[in-house]
C-alpha cells in the first residue's frame, strides 16, 4: 500500500551527491540506504553546540559542508506521497552538521566533554541546593524534579540517586579541579554515611537503606524498595549503587571512612546475596530474614540477573580496583565477567544477550515487564565493559563475546535511519525483519551512553573503522538531540526523530530512573577515551587525597583501565607547584607527609 499521507521525520546519513543550482542532495543512511533531499528556499542549517554555548548557525556553510562526500547530516523534514508513477519527496526544513567544519565532529574536541560535565555539575548544585547562593546541603535534596530543575514538591531522597549524583560530582571535579564538586561530592557521601547506612553490629556489615522521606525535621527511613519492580525487598542494585559515588569520590581522596563502608558492604554481597551453592549474585533479599530464597519475594524469589551480577563493574568495582590496585578486586571483576560470558549470550535464538534467569540459570521469560524482551543499553553495557576488562586481563572469550554483541546490536538496537538507539525491543518476535518495539520507538539518555561508550573504547582499542562510525554516529545525535540548551541537563526521552519527549516522569531532570550519574559518566569517560585512546590528546586530572590516605601513600591517578602502557604521567604538581616523586609508568603519586589535604594535579599524556 502506497503511503497516501504527509509525515515529517529525521534522516541521517552520508552526502553522496549535491546539486546546488537544482536545490537538491543525495545522502547514505548508515545502513547504506539512499535518500534525495529537496532543499526549500527556508532550509536552514546549526552546528551540534554545547550546553554552555549559544546557538551555532551553520546556514552560511551549507554550500561548503555539502559540498563535501561522506560528510555526516542530520536533517529533517517532510515527506510527500508520490503519485501512481512518482516516488515519494522529502523536502529538508533543517540540517544539523556535527562540526564546523567538513568531517569534523565537535564531541572530538579535547574540552567537549570537559565543558559539558562542568555545565551539568553547575546545573545540578543549582537545582538541589540553590548553589552559589546558598551552601551545599543535602537537607534540601530530593529525587523528582521539573523539567527546568525545580522541585517537583514531594519529599522523598533516595539513596541511589544521591549516590549517583556524587558520583557526577566527583568525576566532575576529576576533570576540572573545581572545588565545588568535591565539596558536593564530599558531602553527598557524608549524608550518605550518616541518613542512608544501617551498621549491622551483630553480623558486622554495612547495607543501605531505599531512602528517606523528609518533612521539616522528621525523617523516616525506608528499608525496602518503594520502587514498583522491587517493592518490600532490597534489591542488590540500590546496594550496588549506593557505593557509585562514594567509592569515585574514595578514589580523590582516600577518605578511610568510604573504604570501610565500601568493605562491610561487600561482606554483605558476599554473606547474603552471593550464591554459595551454585554461580553468581542473587537480584532481591527479603528485607527481615535476608535470604533470596523466601517465598514472599514472590517474582524475585531466587532470581539473578544482569543487574545483580554486571552492575557491579560499572557502578562501583572498577573505580574500586583503580583507586587500590587489590588483586581481591581483580579476581573479583574477573568472576562477574565470567558469568557473564558464561550465561548471558543466546545467540542461537535472538541477536540480544538473554538478562534474567532462575536459580540455576534457566533462563526467565516471564518476569514483569521484561519477558523474552531485551534492553539495547545492557547488551552494548556488557560490550563497553569486556573491553575495559581486558586491558586488565585479556581472554579470548572477552573479546569475542565483545565484538560479537558490537557487530550484531547496529541492526538490532539501533535506529539506521535517524541515528540513536532504541529502548526496549522484543528478543525474538520481529515485525518486517526488525525485533518488535514493546511499548515505543523512543530513545532514551542512558542507552545512548552506552552505544557512545561501547563504541568507542572499541576504537580507541582495536581502531576499526566500523567502531569508529558507530562511536560518531551515536555520539553525534547525543550531542544533536538531548542537551537541554534552554534549562540545562539533558532530555530524559526524545521521539524516534530527535525532539524531546516531554510528559510524564520522562520530562523530569530528577526522577528515581535519573540523576546526575549517566550523563556525567558518559562526559567524565568520553574524555578518558577520546583524548587518551582516540586523538591522543594530554589531559589534566585532579585529586584531593586526605593526609595518610591510600595504602603506603601511594595515589593511583589512571581515569580507567586502559591497556598498558597507552598513557604516561609527563607532570604533576601538588598544591599547583611542580612535584616529582611519581611513577610515570605505574601511573601513581607517592604523596607528600604532611597533616594537610592537598590538591594533586597530573597530565595524562597517551602514547603515541
Amino acid at each position: 500500500m502506497k503511503i497516501d499521507f504527509t509525515f515529517s521525520d529525521t534522516i541521517a546519513g552520508y552526502v553522496t551527491e549535491y546539486k546546488p543550482d537544482e536545490h537538491w542532495f543525495s545522502l547514505e543512511t548508515s545502513d547504506g540506504r539512499p535518500f534525495k533531499v529537496n532543499m526549500t528556499p527556508s532550509l536552514y542549517a546549526r552546528t551540534t553546540r554545547n550546553l554552555t554555548e549559544g546557538y551555532q548557525d551553520a546556514s552560511g556553510q551549507m554550500n561548503e559542508l555539502l559540498s563535501s562526500k561522506g560528510q555526516h547530516v542530520f536533517v529533517y523534514g517532510t515527506f510527500y506521497p508520490g503519485q501512481e508513477t512518482e516516488d515519494n519527496v522529502f523536502e529538508g526544513q533543517w540540517i544539523i552538521f556535527p562540526g564546523h567544519k567538513a568531517g569534523e565532529y565537535r564531541h572530538e574536541e579535547p574540552n567537549w566533554w570537559i565543558e559539558q560535565i562542568r555545565s551539568l555539575g553547575t546545573s545540578y548544585l543549582k537545582w538541589q541546593f540553590d548553589y552559589p547562593k546558598e551552601r551545599i546541603n543535602y537537607n534540601n535534596y530530593r529525587t523528582m524534579l521539573n523539567l527546568a530543575g525545580t522541585k517537583h514538591g514531594d519529599f522523598l531522597q533516595e539513596t541511589d540517586t544521591i549516590s549517583r549524583m556524587v558520583y557526577g560530582l566527583a568525576s566532575a571535579y576529576m576533570l576540572t579541579g573545581q572545588d565545588e564538586f568535591l565539596e558536593g561530592a564530599e558531602l553527598g557521601t557524608e549524608y550518605l554515611r550518616e541518613h542512608m547506612r544501617f551498621f549491622d553490629q551483630d553480623d558486622d556489615l554495612v547495607y543501605w537503606y531505599h531512602g528517606l522521606k523528609v518533612e521539616g525535621q522528621k525523617e523516616t527511613k525506608l528499608l525496602t524498595s518503594e520502587f514498583g519492580d522491587d517493592l518490600d525487598s532490597i534489591p542488590m542494585y540500590e546496594q550496588i549503587y549506593a557505593l557509585a559515588g562514594p567509592t569515585q569520590t574514595y578514589r580523590l581522596t582516600g577518605d578511610a571512612r568510604i573504604r570501610y563502608d565500601i568493605d562491610k558492604t561487600l561482606e554483605l554481597f558476599e554473606k547474603y546475596y552471593k550464591d554459595h551453592d551454585g554461580e553468581g549474585y542473587y537480584s532481591h533479599i527479603h528485607p527481615i530474614s535476608l535470604s533470596a530464597k523466601e517465598e514472599s519475594l514472590a517474582h524475585n524469589m531466587a532470581r539473578k540477573n544482569w543487574n545483580s551480577v554486571g552492575d557491579h563493574a560499572p557502578a562501583y568495582l572498577i573505580n574500586l580496583y583503580l583507586a587500590t590496585g587489590e588483586q581481591a578486586h581483580a579476581d573479583f571483576l574477573e568472576y562477574t565477567f565470567d558469568t557473564i560470558t558464561k550465561y548471558f549470550p543466546d545467540y542461537e535464538n535472538s541477536p540480544f544477550v538473554q538478562e534474567k534467569f532462575f536459580d540455576d540459570w534457566s533462563k526467565d521469560q516471564s518476569w514483569g515487564w521484561q519477558q523474552n524482551r531485551a534492553v539495547a543499553g545492557h547488551n552494548l553495557k556488557i560490550a563497553w565493559n569486556l573491553m575495559r576488562m581486558q586491558s586488565l586481563k585479556y581472554k579470548e572469550s572477552y573479546q569475542e563475546f565483545a565484538e560479537k554483541i558490537a557487530e550484531l546490536m547496529p541492526d538490532a538496537g539501533s535506529d539506521r535511519q535517524r541515528g540513536g538507539w532504541y529502548d526496549v525491543v522484543e528478543r525474538e518476535t520481529m515485525v518486517n525483519g526488525h525485533n518488535q518495539f514493546v511499548w515505543h520507538d523512543r530513545k532514551a539518555w542512558w542507552q545512548q551512553e552506552q552505544a557512545i561508550l561501547a563504541y568507542m573504547i572499541m576504537q580507541g582499542i582495536d581502531g576499526k573503522e566500523e567502531y569508529q562510525k558507530h562511536a560518531r554516529e551515536a555520539a553525534a545525535f547525543y550531542n544533536a538531540f538531548f542537551l537541554d540548551t534552554d534549562d540545562g541537563g539533558v532530555y530524559f526521552n526524545v521521539f524516534a526523530n530527535g525532539m524531546p519527549y516531554l510528559l510524564g516522569t520522562e520530562r523530569f531532570k530528577g526522577s528515581h530512573s535519573m540523576s546526575a550519574y549517566h550523563s556525567m559518566e558518559l562526559c567524565f569517560l568520553s574524555t578518558v577515551y577520546v583524548n587518551l585512546l582516540i586523538t591522543k590528546t594530554p589531559t589534566y586530572f585532579y585529586f584531593k587525597p586526605y593526609p595518610n590516605a591510600f595504602e603506603n601513600g601511594i595515589l593511583r591517578v589512571s581515569p580507567d583501565i586502559l591497556p598498558e602502557g597507552s598513557i604516561s604521567i609527563t607532570e604533576c604538581y601538588i598544591n599547583d607547584e611542580p612535584y616529582d616523586n611519581y611513577d610515570a609508568e605505574k601511573l601513581t603519586v607517592t604523596l607528600p607527609k604532611g597533616e594537610e589535604q592537598v590538591r594533586v594535579k597530573v597530565l595524562l599524556t597517551p602514547k603515541k
